[in-house]
């Protein structure tokens, strides 16, 4: 089973045409060891079928701890305080305690020419390469801030949040006109969840004055340098998909299945803008019988299936250990063949 080719994803993507079966982006969403002993057949599972992106992660700065050789090669330029990570959830560390610390993070901002951004490099196997990161602005905020702040910072610290955004959007440029020049990157992909299951975090206008200027200006950048742009956003983010497609955005993953209506997504949407479809791991995968699974590759394929391409299958999220390795195998083997069968 061969992978698709570079110019083969490029034009689905663009809307310029199908190939000999839908795409398959899978595996950047399945770790073997969390299949326990089945670790080896899931192994196997991967090396027999096809990922037609190959994913090269980029080395961002971690929150406090630098590299040897780039001792400012991270978000904080102070340590962290005395309880930072003391048995709290993610969303609710926080690095930055009071605003008045960001003058100092600004003036020692990472560098995106620094060397070791692209460590993970890979050899260029001939498939469509894609640099990827998490967290872009809004999961990059709440990191700094932590869930509860980042909400209320977009009305009592407005000011403040632009600066960081701004700074975040010129890095992140250095980091794409970097990374192309070095890895010859086909695209990035990165992540911001902006939806919760039942709606969006945040308002239309919250979105339109934070998010919109900046995402524009990082995805023109992007296309400026012949780099398509991926974004992983969970939840319902049904407002927000025509503002996508607006400012350019290439591919939207995952249409994460019980938040919205995928047929009207397709519908209504699947002409602008490549859907790489997620599969869904909260119930269907971990808990479905084979035969569930391939009924929904089947409607999934029959759902967003365009012969002019514009789509993309993969799982909506990491799929977890407690799926069973045969439900794995049914996704992987009935998307191949059913998706063959379909472009006949």
């Amino acid at each position: 089973m061969t992978s698709l080719t570079q110019m083969e994803m490029k034009n689905i993507i663009e809307g310029k045409g199908s190939a000999s079966r839908i795409p398959m982006a899978f595996h950047e969403w399945i770790d073997p060891n969390s299949f326990g002993a089945d670790t080896d057949k899931c192994q196997e599972l991967l090396t027999k079928y096809p990922s037609d992106i190959q994913k090269i992660s980029i080395n961002m700065p971690h929150m406090f701890d630098a590299p040897a050789d780039a001792p400012s090669y991270c978000w904080m330029d102070t340590p962290p305080h005395a309880d930072y990570g003391k048995g709290k959830a993610l969303d609710s560390l926080i690095a930055i305690t009071d605003w008045r610390q960001l003058d100092g993070i600004l003036a020692n901002f990472p560098k995106a020419d620094y060397p070791g951004l692209t460590k993970f490099n890979l050899p260029n196997d001939g498939r469509y390469r894609v640099g990827h990161w998490w967290f872009w602005l809004f999961e990059r905020l709440w990191s700094f801030r932590g869930m509860e702040n980042a909400m209320m910072d977009f009305y009592e610290e407005s000011e403040q949040v632009h600066r960081l955004f701004r700074a975040l959007t010129d890095f992140y440029k250095g980091v794409l006109t970097h990374c192309k020049k070095v890895m010859n990157l086909d695209a990035i992909w990165t992540s911001d969840d902006i939806g919760t299951q039942n709606g969006p975090f945040f308002s239309p206008d919250i979105f339109k004055t934070f998010f919109k200027p900046y995402y524009k200006e990082l995805i023109v950048h992007a296309h400026s340098l012949d780099m398509h742009f991926w974004l992983h956003s969970c939840g319902n983010i049904a407002p927000f998909i025509p503002e996508f497609i607006e400012i350019g955005l290439d591919v939207l993953h995952p249409i994460q299945k019980y938040t919205m209506d995928e047929k009207s997504i397709a519908r209504d949407f699947g002409d602008k803008i490549c859907i790489w479809a997620g599969f869904d791991v909260q119930q269907v995968i971990p808990y479905g019988t084979e035969e569930d699974v391939r009924q929904e590759v089947r409607f999934m394929i029959d759902t967003y299936y365009r012969p002019d391409g514009r789509f993309v299958l993969g799982a909506g999220n990491g799929i977890t250990s407690d799926t069973k390795i045969e439900c794995l195998e049914a996704l992987l083997e009935e998307t191949y063949n059913y998706s063959t069968l379909k472009m006949r």
